[in-house]
């Protein structure tokens, strides 16, 4: 039986990216004969080098998958492209049996090598790293560094408690048992002011691929005196707008993702959600609204003690400028 994955969705061709060091795919039509003549080459490249978690050979019909051969720009047939943690590095267009045994075999001694230097690259990155409330998937990293603080922009948030750049704080809650914070501090977590909706406006330094947010909501036990907080339950999100989305908008905006928190989401030791995002969608990413349209429970507050971005890095854009990329939505 091949090894090839032929992909069956957008969702399933994330899910590929994420679960594989490298992936190889091949964008062909069922009416197109140079895909035909090149197929037993890569079938067999496939058979040969396949391994799990390293090495994925995967198939996208352009005919049934539009949304992917669109989201690549593919405009010819066949188009090979070679993915290394989620990100494109090399693109063959046409049927070159000779380039594509080259690339491919090129990166498979690459990965010989990673693999008995003992980790990947993105493993080996992870010393020193700001504090995860949930672990990322191999192929990615936390890119939550490339948040530009600076042009933060949040919406009903109560001044009296974190400062909203609080929740980019790579250290660990002290909510979780990290420490107190010092006398006249304020809290190292953010709350909303005067109903639980939030609107949150993040610029980033680059454009980035963004496979999930980690999401860090500590709630007081019973008894403490602040029963009136609660987590976030419903997220809208958009991207690539050049300024934050008012309340009234968001009502009648189209989102980029919807999502919906269940209380099964939460780790119970970290209080942490990981938002999984269509990664389709979240390909180029210059900036991110995360609009919290209601919380979980009966409380008044909404709370977020840690934001974490998850995906992997691009170009850094004109600090300058913060360009809206395609329609408003995203899409």
């Amino acid at each position: 039986m091949s090894p090839t994955v032929h992909i069956t969705s957008p969702q399933h061709f994330s899910q590929v990216l994420s679960s594989s060091r490298i992936v190889v795919t091949d964008f062909y039509a069922d009416w197109c004969g140079p895909c035909k003549a090149i197929a037993p080459v890569y079938e067999q490249l496939s058979t040969q080098l396949s391994r799990p978690g390293t090495i994925t050979f995967t198939k996208v019909n352009t005919d049934t998958q539009k949304e992917i051969a669109q989201t690549y720009n593919i405009t010819a047939m066949p188009t090979f492209m070679i993915f290394k943690a989620g990100r494109e590095t090399k693109r063959i267009r046409g049927a070159d049996p000779k380039a594509l045994d080259q690339a491919v075999k090129q990166l498979a001694q690459e990965a010989g090598r990673a693999d008995e230097g003992g980790a990947a690259a993105g493993e080996a990155s992870s010393s020193g790293a700001a504090w995860l409330g949930v672990g990322v998937p191999r192929g990615y990293v936390d890119v939550t560094d490339q948040v530009d603080v600076l042009g933060l922009d949040f919406l009903n948030l109560d001044g009296e408690k974190g400062d909203k750049r609080t929740v980019f704080d790579g250290n660990k809650p002290s909510s979780l048992g990290a420490g107190k914070r010092k006398d006249g501090a304020k809290n190292d977590w953010i709350e909303s002011d005067t109903d639980e909706q939030l609107m949150l406006f993040v610029p980033f330094q680059s454009t980035l691929k963004l496979h999930s947010i980690h999401l860090t909501s500590v709630i007081p036990a019973e008894g403490t005196g602040d029963d009136e907080v609660m987590r976030p339950k419903t997220l809208k999100i958009f991207t690539n707008r050049s300024t934050v989305v008012g309340f009234d908008e968001a009502d009648d905006l189209p989102c980029t993702q919807e999502i919906e928190l269940k209380e099964s989401d939460w780790d119970a030791k970290t209080a942490t959600a990981k938002v999984e995002l269509r990664y389709v969608k979240f390909q180029n990413v210059s900036s991110i609204v995360i609009f919290v349209a209601d919380g979980e429970g009966e409380g008044e507050k909404t709370r977020i003690d840690r934001l974490r971005f998850v995906g992997t890095g691009g170009e850094k854009r004109d600090m300058g400028k913060l360009e809206k990329i395609g329609d408003e939505q995203g899409e």
